[in-house]
């Protein structure tokens, strides 16, 4: 393959990964690639990262296929060398990139031996990704077909059990000294760091012998997962919510300021009549300028319902997420949650309040459980009874959940009344719009009601706050 398919393959795969990279984007990069050593491979990976790479959240992804497209070792398919033919006095087992101790053959060198070398390179990770290849060829091959082999990540590290090693590599850095204190939590983070460092090398040497066998195009669409803003907010797992974080406030923001009642073009305050009059005095009383008094914009206020139901679940911990980001920007923020009922939820989101802590709170105490099963209309009706006088001509009202209300009465009229109430009403929808009205989904019927968007992921939110008037 030619540095120009590979070039045009990289970027294709980058755009696939969902990492937004521009024509004019691959043409900078192209042009890079005059200007740096091409046998230098961290300067080709920088490269490319400078001129492609956006935000830090898109790295990962971008590394992985950067290894998929440019290895820093090739390996011809089906061909590994055989035992019989290494030099026996080539220590290294015939592998010129190996970079390892002459002191170990790892090729035939026994477990406890490996074992060794790989502490070392815990504590010095200078080899560590040829020492990686090298396991991987050794324990990561297994027969699948004639002519044929699988590799796994999975065999590699159950053989050598990095983790084992920690408690005797910090015996030795430590030497006798107090347990504990500084030094330890060093060595700690230090192996620690080269442990994933080895992990994400076995990896990464897997993907490479699986695309050899199967086709870059194919490992790349498996290897990389989403960047976050671009992962459904149903698939989202609890490590991303810190993360997701970073990004929801930014948005709280922008929303608040596109909900907030702002001065238009054209539209002037009311007639400030002494500042009128008094200025005519200068022309005979003849009020030649009219002065009108500054319109005030005001912070709004905002009622969040939330279905916090088991089907959404992972969306409910992102809405309330963005319910405590929007605490700091209204004037008055009332969150209300509800599964077949409602309850005012607001009490568990107070300033400086652990958002995993709250929803544990919440789950315990709220009261937003009768049966069991969601029904958006009974949900609606309790509203409307206990907590009507929340909505009003300051209020924005915005509706979190997928509709789905197990084939029970859907409550309109009681939803057009709260609408009628409310400034605005908005409505979230975190299911893709080709599964809606399937099932018991009444995403239409509410929809012809409450304006309603889909909102998988914080890419749709984003778009949802910059279209907002």
């Amino acid at each position: 393959m030619s540095l120009l398919d590979r070039h045009v393959g990289f970027v294709r795969a980058l755009r696939e990964a969902g990492l937004p990279v521009s024509p004019a984007e691959g043409l900078d990069a192209a042009r890079a690639l005059l200007v740096v050593d091409l046998a230098e491979r961290e300067s080709l990976r920088a490269a490319y990262a400078a001129t492609l790479v956006k935000r830090p959240s898109y790295r990962p992804g971008f590394d992985a296929l950067f290894d998929l497209w440019f290895p820093a070792a090739t390996t011809a398919p089906h061909a590994l060398p055989d035992p019989e033919d290494r030099d026996p006095r080539d220590p290294r087992g015939g592998d010129p990139d190996a970079g390892l101790s002459d002191s170990v053959d790892l090729g035939t060198a026994e477990l406890p031996e490996l074992r060794d070398r790989l502490a070392e390179l815990l504590l010095d990770a200078e080899g560590m990704d040829a020492f990686a290849r090298a396991m991987v060829e050794r324990f990561g091959r297994q027969a699948a077909s004639p002519g044929r082999q699988n590799w796994f990540s999975y065999p590699v590290l159950r053989a050598l059990s990095p983790e084992t090693l920690i408690a005797r590599l910090l015996a030795e850095v430590l030497a006798g000294r107090e347990r504990g204190g500084l030094a330890e939590k060093v060595a700690r983070r230090r192996i620690g760091d080269n442990i994933r460092r080895f992990e994400e090398a076995v990896a990464t040497d897997v993907r490479r012998r699986i695309a050899e066998e199967s086709g870059i195009e194919r490992i790349a669409r498996s290897a990389v997962r989403p960047p976050l803003e671009q992962v459904d907010f149903l698939r989202i797992t609890r490590a991303d919510l810190a993360n997701l974080r970073r990004e929801v406030h930014p948005l709280a923001r922008r929303l608040a300021t596109r909900l907030t009642v702002r001065n238009r073009t054209g539209h002037r305050g009311r007639l400030d009549f002494r500042r009128t009059v008094r200025a005519s005095l200068s022309s005979g009383g003849v009020p030649l300028a009219v002065f009108n008094r500054p319109r005030r914009p005001h912070r709004p206020e905002l009622v969040v319902l939330c279905d916090v139901s088991d089907s959404v679940a992972s969306f409910a911990h992102f809405t309330l997420l963005l319910t405590y980001a929007l605490r700091e920007q209204f004037a008055k923020v009332r969150a209300f949650g509800f599964v077949d009922t409602v309850d005012e939820i607001t009490r568990f989101f107070t300033p400086g309040a652990d958002v995993a802590e709250a929803m544990t709170r919440m789950a315990a105490e709220a009261d937003v459980v009768r049966f069991g099963r969601t029904n958006y209309g009974h949900a609606f009706e309790r509203f409307a009874e206990r907590y009507g006088d929340a909505v009003g001509p300051k209020t924005s009202l915005l509706i979190l959940g997928d509709a789905r209300s197990n084939y029970q009465q859907p409550a309109l009229e009681t939803l057009r009344g709260l609408v009628r109430e409310a400034r605005h009403a908005h409505w979230l929808n975190p299911e893709p719009m080709s599964q809606w009205d399937t099932g018991d989904s009444l995403a239409s019927a509410y929809g012809a009601v409450v304006p309603m968007r889909e909102c998988r992921n914080v890419v749709q939110l984003a778009a949802f706050v910059e279209d907002l008037t």
